[in-house]
């Protein structure tokens, strides 16, 4: 059940839950809008990495981490245009699930994952809602006859999604932060839409939440292969309607699940790597005028990793995971 200010978000449907309909019940609330307003405002976040930043977890697309406050000072996400953060919070315990939802298909076994190690509580769970900007403002498209029919982006059925099953959950769940759609969205100096809010950090001892930014230092351990595991997960039948492991919570290590490519990923790899940085945000990106200054130049390191390991044994030697733990510099090694 999700809950706004201690109560039922309402619904006029028989069921009261259509994504639709409680989305723009959610779009509306003064409360929830006075937060978002907040969270816009805040001053962004940069997380360091090593010694002298804070211990944190970080999670890419499709990849999602609970974590222990005892362990774990920070959990965040970005590079969010059409996909939504998502954070969920015990308020006894502290314990905290994050995820970095991008497709409707992996919403109900995606949250299932993430409660799976919050524990029970009668109270609600608070839950925190960011991304997902309005990457194509709903129109309305006319066609013979007089019908029409309305067009969204990729944002608007991920969000809906995201709401339904939050309410239909046996779980209580109190909304805390719904920065998604026209409320995360913003205009650039060319007329582009752009998400306000592209990133964020939770601190797991008091639940705050703050916009945040990461580099490549701080999106460890495994960063490349990370995000090649993202891209062939979509035809791994292991993955279905899954969100990707990554930390593993009672080890308190990044376990990164195996995943597998085929070779011709790698002549693939070659032949998009051909492509001007103007070709590459049009074929590689659902967003191409939102990305971050650096999405071409990470592509072109995935490229590079897969033409240099055609072979996905080279990552993952038998089927095996990568097993990465902290060092006493705050850093992440890899043991196997």
């Amino acid at each position: 059940m999700l809950l706004v200010d201690g109560e039922p978000v309402p619904c006029s449907s028989p069921e009261g839950s259509s994504g639709r309909e409680l989305v723009a019940a959610l779009m509306g609330n003064p409360g929830l809008r006075a937060a978002s307003e907040r969270l816009r405002a805040a001053p962004e976040r940069t997380v360091p990495s090593g010694p002298e930043g804070p211990r944190h977890v970080y999670v890419f697309q499709r990849e999602y981490a609970t974590v222990d406050p005892a362990r774990v000072e920070l959990v965040g996400t970005d590079e969010m245009t059409t996909c939504v953060g998502v954070a969920i919070r015990n308020n006894k315990t502290g314990m905290t699930s994050i995820s970095h939802m991008d497709f409707p298909k992996i919403v109900e076994g995606g949250f299932k994952q993430m409660l799976e190690l919050l524990g029970d509580d009668d109270e609600p769970f608070d839950v925190h809602l960011i991304g997902g900007f309005d990457d194509a403002s709903t129109k309305v498209v006319y066609s013979a006859g007089g019908k029409h029919s309305i067009q969204e982006g990729y944002s608007h059925p991920l969000c809906f999604k995201i709401v339904e099953v939050l309410h239909k959950s046996q779980q209580r769940f109190h909304l805390r932060s719904f920065c998604v759609l026209g409320i995360n969205t913003m205009t650039d100096s060319y007329g582009n839409a752009r998400p306000i809010v592209g990133g964020f950090v939770m601190q797991t001892s008091s639940g705050v939440v703050t916009p945040a930014s990461f580099d490549i230092t701080s999106r460890c351990p495994d960063e490349i292969v990370r995000r090649i595991r993202v891209s062939v997960s979509s035809y791994d039948p292991n993955w279905r309607g899954k969100l990707l492991e990554t930390y593993n919570t009672h080890a308190d290590i990044f376990q990164i699940a195996p995943a597998c490519w085929m070779p011709d990923w790698a002549e693939m790899a070659s032949s998009l790597n051909q492509l001007s940085d103007s070709e590459v945000l049009l074929q590689c990106s659902t967003s191409p005028a939102a990305e971050p200054p650096h999405f071409v130049e990470t592509e072109r390191r995935i490229w590079k990793y897969l033409i240099e390991n055609p072979d996905w044994e080279d990552a993952f030697p038998k089927y095996k995971p990568r097993v990465f733990h902290w060092t006493n510099d705050g850093r992440w090694s890899r043991h196997s």
